[in-house]
Order: C-alpha cells, then structure tokens, then sequence
C-alpha cells in the first residue's frame, strides 16, 4: 500500500434528517448577504426548498439574492453572469441549492466573484488558460438534494464550455464548501430515473477512488463502504423514494465518496464520460457513466485485477469461492445485476444520439480535456485502448 499521502478535509458537515432548520441557527455561516444557486428546472421553488432556506437565512439575520439559471451540465457562461450579480449585490458568500451542478455552478461562481477575467483564464487542460486565481474564492456553503455527486464534500467542479466542447473538473483549496448540511428530507421528492442516476455517480466515485494509483487507508475504508451501501440500498430508493432511512443511508453514502474524491481521485471512466455529456449534453452524467461502466471496468480488470475482488466483496460477492482468476470478475456481475436492480440495464449510447463515428473525437476530447486521470488510472490506456472501449460500450 502506498502511504504517502496528504489529508486535508476542511468542509464542516451538518448531517441529518430534518437538520436543514440549523440554517436559522448556526454560527457557522460565513457571511451577513448570501448568493443563492438553484437550477433552472424551477424544482426548487416547486418543492418549497428555496422558500425554506430564504426563511431560514432571515431568521440567522442573512440577506439574499437568488440565481437560477444553472443547466444540468452547467456551462461557463453562467459562472461568469452569476460572478457578475455577486460583484453588483455585493454578496459575501455563494449557497448551492440542488443537485450536483448547482453546487459545483456555485464553487465556480464563488472563484469568479473575486478574481479577473473569465472562469475559463482558469481551467487546467483543454484550452483553459491554466492561470492560478490571485484571491480566494468567496465562503461556500451547499446544500444538496441529490444522494449522487458528493461535492459537498470536495473541491471539485465540473463545468463545460460549450463552444468547444469542454466539459473539466477543477478546483483547489478554497473551492470547499465551508459549511455543508445533508438532509436526506431534501432528497425523497427526487424521480426513479434521477435517484438511479446520482446513485450510480456516487457509486462510481467510491469505485474510481479505490481503484485510483493515489489511493489512501481513509479512502479505501469510506470507499468500500459507499459501494455496500449503494448496492444495498439504492434499488430500495428507486423502489421507494419516500423510505427516509434508505434516503439517508445513500445520502451518507454520496458525502463519504465525495470525500474519497478529496483524499484520492477518480479516474479515466470519468475523461471518458465527460466527454460524451461535452458534446451531448442530454446525457446525464450518472447515466453516461453507467453506460460506459461494463466495458470499461472489464478492460480495467482484465489487465490489472487487484482490488476488484474486494470491491466484489463489498457489494456481497462469495468471492473466497470463486477461482482466483475469475474473482476480479465478480465485480463485472455484481455490477451488471446493480444496474438491472436499477431499471438501467437498458440505457444505450445510441439513445442519446451518441453515434459510433462519434467515438475518435470522444475519444481524443477525454485526452484533451482530463487527460490528468488517465495518469493515475491503474492501467496504462492509449488511445487505442479507450476507442477500443467505446466500441464495446457500444456492443
């Protein structure tokens, strides 16, 4: 095991069923005049959720201003705008309220709020211009409504540039949300398709940061964890979205993958989705995930097995009774039946647009755009390697 690693996980959680209302009360909350992110599919406002933390803000002597143009792949030109009302309000801190891609709209805005030029001067890989902020982002606080991408959690954002086709994950230090509260409460009005889709995120978190050459022992523990509890409890959620315990259960599962995503990383199944949902933006990216995930974690274990038997083990695998050869395998059939138990076992590329002459620039866009996580990916894979995964993602 390599044991030579950093540890720096900064975010104060506030985790619970009912907890959102310690918005009204903590002496957490690092600003007098908050910036609210929330999504443009108007769930938040539908679901009462805004009203709640508009309220409760008040209450904690906490003016507001509410953004709410943030898309499912959320895209550079809303951090900039947002940026832009944060400077003319003078708001002291940004609130993500949602799923995945308002929080990360909001680590992103928050960076932009206090420095120059455009969020893209910033971005390592692709065309970004890989400058490194002069300031501090503003305070970040999150709340999400999604058991899925764990950002809450981490420092990591993901947004695209859509005249280029650049979908990048970035962050650094000051891109942790200072405070974040997980009240699974928020997260039983999700739809059978979308708990499917953020489980499947999060489970795939905690498999790519097992598997990733920067693993470490805390993120191995929560890692294995995450996966047996995803495989255990996310068919129930998507069976029974009101079940507040199997809520809870996948809400811890998804805010400890996103500390696995802090104290280790994910890999190149992640480059390679990105890509897809750069260039197909319908594609959600739980769902563009899961329908890499059979061909390219079958290449991955083909070629190097360690590991995958516990990861089998975790998801409730007889693994000490499979011949030795075969035991990496295991994970490939617990997968498989995971993503039947799901309703997902019929999702293709191709029902999306996704066409296969579409596969070398994929292919060459996951190698321009997060070409970092093929490095730390347990496997050495050219770009042969991953247009040859494409393909049987495709079969």
């Amino acid at each position: 095991m390599n044991l030579d690693f950093n540890y720096y996980m900064p975010t104060r959680l506030i985790f619970g069923v009912g907890r959102l209302k310690k918005l009204a009360t903590t002496r957490y909350l690092p600003g007098k005049k908050a910036f609210i992110v929330i999504g443009a599919s108007g769930a938040m406002r539908k679901n009462g959720y805004l009203d709640r933390v508009i309220e409760y803000l008040k209450q904690n002597s906490v003016e507001t201003v509410v953004y709410d143009k943030i898309l499912p792949n959320p895209v550079s030109e809303h951090v900039d705008e947002g940026a832009g009302i944060i400077k003319e309000n003078k708001c002291d801190f940004v609130l993500g309220l949602g799923g995945g891609s308002t929080i990360d709209s909001s680590k992103s805005i928050a960076v932009m709020a206090v420095n120059p030029g455009k969020y893209w001067d910033y971005i390592n890989g692709g065309t970004g211009g890989g400058k490194i902020p002069p300031n501090r982002a503003l305070p970040i606080v999150a709340i999400p409504t999604t058991a899925g991408t764990g950002t809450e959690a981490d420092p990591w954002t993901v947004i695209t540039k859509s005249d280029s086709y650049e979908k990048i994950g970035w962050g650094n230090d000051y891109t942790f949300p200072v405070l974040s509260i997980i009240d699974p409460e928020l997260m039983v009005s999700l739809p059978e398709k979308t708990t499917a889709y953020t489980g499947m995120d999060a489970f795939f978190h905690a498999v790519e940061t097992y598997l990733a050459t920067v693993h470490q022992p805390s993120s191995d523990h929560l890692a294995l964890e995450a996966i047996r509890l995803i495989t255990r409890y996310l068919p129930i959620a998507v069976r029974d979205g009101e079940n507040i315990e199997v809520r809870e259960k996948l809400a811890w599962a998804s805010t400890e993958a996103g500390i696995c995503e802090s104290l280790s990383s994910c890999i190149s199944h992640h480059s390679m989705e990105h890509a897809i949902s750069a260039y197909y933006p319908n594609v959600a990216h739980g769902a563009g995930l899961v329908m890499l995930s059979v061909a390219y974690f079958s290449y991955i274990a083909q070629r190097n097995p360690d590991r995958f038997s516990d990861m089998a083990k975790a998801m409730g695998e007889d693994v000490d009774n499979i011949p030795e050869k075969k035991r990496s395998f295991a994970f490939i059939t617990a997968l498989k039946r995971l993503i039947k138990d799901i309703g997902l076992e019929d999702e293709r590329l191709s029902n999306y647009g996704v066409k296969k002459g579409d596969i070398n620039k994929l292919a060459q866009n996951s190698f321009k755009t997060m070409g970092e996580l093929y490095q730390i990916t347990p496997v050495k894979l050219s770009l042969d390697d991953v247009v040859k995964i494409y393909e049987n993602a495709f079969a």
